[in-house]
């Protein structure tokens, strides 16, 4: 028996959730006293994933992968997953990884735990800690499937460690022509080179206190120098202010940064639930009974447009 763990890459080059991925899916195998598999498409340094524990490396090199649909991905992890006799399959909760989950327990009849915080804390029957109920609580979800997939929060797992590896490498070309689409993609694009904010230890968000568009200037020079990603309310997203991507909620991305810094936002539960899960919160604010204050480690109660500039400013004479 082996645990296999689906390993995202952009262009060739591997997340920091690819990585989490890898370290929390050895440690099961460890559990285990199994093999790590790991599967990925197209990656330019797959054997990269041997320091991060994995024992045999399937990287499937077609060029008519680089737009894979999730159908068709969901339907190679099924192949590989029954070739390597797999009992345990560990997927980032990605935007990808929440699309395929459920496709591929329904290819291979295996249980699907999702929104997984930590290591299981017991293999039979399977029993791991999530965040639940729109990230409001952790609850621990028991499957009695004997063969499980679970999906983890990105930057929820803790500290990822390299180890010295020696796995097996696997460079093949999958041949395709028995399974149907459906849907083709005709390109896929990246839309910024801006930090992820799956992959970000900072995170700098704003809402309507910004008052418009144009002054989300000030809130991206204060990520460049951070070196944060960049977020938003719904609100600010539904005007059209930020794109989509940048959205974190309940219905827009669910964030766990070290750091999350909120601008001008009242805290709804909605947004709340998206970014409760952050180690350190802090808001800025002018109005000191905004509910975001209840959910901060630390608060600033002044006008962003006097509090942001302040601190664009001492971070320069900071880095010189």
């Amino acid at each position: 028996m082996s645990v296999f763990t689906l390993i995202e890459n952009w262009n060739g080059e591997f997340k920091k959730t690819s990585f989490e991925t890898l370290s929390y899916g050895k440690n099961i195998a460890n559990q285990k006293n199994q093999k790590l598999v790991a599967l990925t498409l197209g990656a330019n340094n797959a054997n990269l994933m041997t320091e991060y524990g994995a024992d045999k490396i399937i990287n499937i090199t077609n060029t008519s992968f680089e737009n894979c649909t999730n159908k068709l991905l969901s339907e190679i992890c099924s192949k590989f997953i029954q070739e390597n006799d797999v009992n345990t399959s560990i997927i980032s909760n990605t935007n990808m990884g929440k699309s395929i989950s459920p496709l591929l327990a329904n290819e291979t009849n295996h249980g699907l735990i999702t929104n997984a915080i930590s290591l299981p804390e017991s293999q039979n029957p399977l029993i791991v800690q999530c965040k639940g109920f729109s990230g409001k609580a952790h609850v621990k979800y028991q499957s009695n499937y004997n063969l499980n997939i679970i999906t983890i929060i990105p930057n929820s797992i803790g500290e990822i460690k390299k180890i010295t590896g020696d796995g097996e490498l696997l460079n093949i070309e999958f041949n395709i022509e028995d399974i149907s689409q459906g849907i083709q993609i005709l390109s896929r694009e990246k839309t910024s080179e801006k930090i992820s904010l799956s992959d970000a230890n900072i995170v700098i968000s704003a809402g309507r206190g910004l008052k418009g568009p144009e002054n989300w200037t000030m809130i991206e020079e204060l990520a460049e120098l951070l070196g944060a990603g960049t977020a938003c309310s719904k609100p600010v997203s539904d005007m059209g202010w930020r794109p989509h991507s940048e959205h974190v909620g309940q219905t827009g991305i669910a964030i766990n940064p070290d750091l999350y810094i909120a601008i001008g936002i009242s805290g709804a539960i909605q947004h709340l639930a998206g970014v409760n899960s952050s180690k350190h919160i802090v808001v800025i604010n002018t109005d000191s009974e905004a509910p975001f204050f209840k959910a901060a480690n630390y608060g600033i109660v002044g006008d962003a447009f006097e509090v942001v500039p302040k601190l664009i400013n001492e971070l320069k004479k900071y880095k010189g």
